[in-house]
């Protein structure tokens, strides 16, 4: 599987250089310059910065560091890989514009929010579109699938160099054991700022509030919020079964989380160091898979010792409710074929 993402980064980063014009703005670096970093040494050490919203106990957060030390070890120190966790460089809509503007070189973004650049990332980010951790693995970083929808929006200074799992989503609340989408009926329930994901909600049978992850607690504990919906990791790490102790499993969705970049920052990179970073890059998808499976067990004890109940949902009931959802999403072309090979795969 490694090799094959290898491939896969090779592609993406292939893209991203040929879209980009020949010089990098403040370095005189030309695209594909051969030179590698790691000849350069320590003395040329260059800081990137990866804004990230979640605990340093995180499996994406251990996996980005965990690269970070090979990149560094393999360039010589020319490059010092840096995760800032718990939203402490900004809320993700924050770290994406700083990301543009070039303040920083890179950040971990939710799928939603990239919805609001191109529309047609609203393909990963439905209900029913992958039917496991395995099967979203094989495709959300397979060129000929997203090649064309990871470099759409270079233009507007991103581009996303990969795709990690980002777990399923369940809601939980402070109220009740949720069982059907009239259970969720007048509660306000944190969502990732999109409006796919505020539709998705109503669908639900609640009220999707956006809010940055930073601020879900206090509103919960407030009563500003009702409950939030997202994996059993994020729900544990934060402590929100201290105030939300209902967790229902609707797996209601699985979008991925994707590393961005400024596509300056890409391109500037010489040919060699560019090839250092892809292939840390899918060594880092293939550690943080495995990571997060492992702490998914973890997540649920605790959360049961802090005194969340979890229970399942009328299943049928959800998937009903929300496959007008992925129709009404699937608008054009572009979308209808990632959607169709992304399900071809599941054979």
């Amino acid at each position: 599987m490694r090799r094959s993402r290898a491939v896969s980064m090779t592609a993406l980063i292939g893209v991203a250089a040929l879209a980009l014009s020949a010089c990098s703005a403040g370095t005189g670096t030309k695209a594909g310059n051969g030179s590698s970093g790691a000849a350069k040494g320590a003395a040329a050490a260059k800081v990137m910065k990866i804004a990230f919203n979640q605990p340093a106990t995180h499996p994406q957060y251990i996996a980005l560091s965990a690269m970070g030390e090979r990149i560094k070890a393999r360039t010589n120190g020319a490059y010092d890989v840096k995760v800032f966790p718990n939203e402490t460089l900004g809320a993700q809509k924050d770290t994406i514009e700083l990301v543009q503007a070039g303040t920083i070189p890179m950040a971990m973004v939710a799928g939603p929010l990239l919805e609001n650049f191109n529309p047609d990332f609203v393909v990963f980010n439905l209900p029913s579109v992958f039917d496991s951790q395995e099967h979203q693995a094989k495709v959300i970083n397979d060129p000929a699938i997203v090649s064309g929808l990871y470099s759409s929006i270079d233009a507007k200074n991103i581009h996303v160099l990969g795709a990690f799992f980002g777990g399923v989503r369940n809601v939980y609340n402070s109220k009740k054991a949720i069982n059907t989408p009239a259970d969720l009926a007048g509660m306000k329930i944190r969502v990732i700022q999109s409006d796919t994901n505020i539709a998705m909600m109503k669908l639900m049978g609640g009220t999707g509030t956006p809010m940055g992850q930073g601020d879900v607690y206090t509103a919960i504990q407030s009563g500003v919020l009702d409950g939030g919906e997202n994996n059993e990791l994020i729900y544990s790490n934060l402590k929100h079964a201290e105030i939300a102790k209902f967790y229902s499993y609707t797996r209601h969705l699985m979008i991925p989380d994707y590393l961005i970049i400024n596509p300056a920052v890409l391109k500037a990179m010489p040919a060699a160091d560019q090839k250092i970073f892809q292939e840390e890059l899918a060594t880092a998808f293939d550690q943080e898979g495995v990571e997060f499976a492992a702490q998914i067990k973890t997540a649920t004890a605790s959360a049961t010792a802090a005194g969340a109940k979890f229970n399942e949902v009328d299943a049928k009931a959800f998937a009903a409710a929300l496959a007008p959802l992925t129709t009404s999403k699937l608008t054009d072309q572009v979308t209808r074929d990632i959607y169709a090979k992304v399900r071809a795969a599941v054979k």
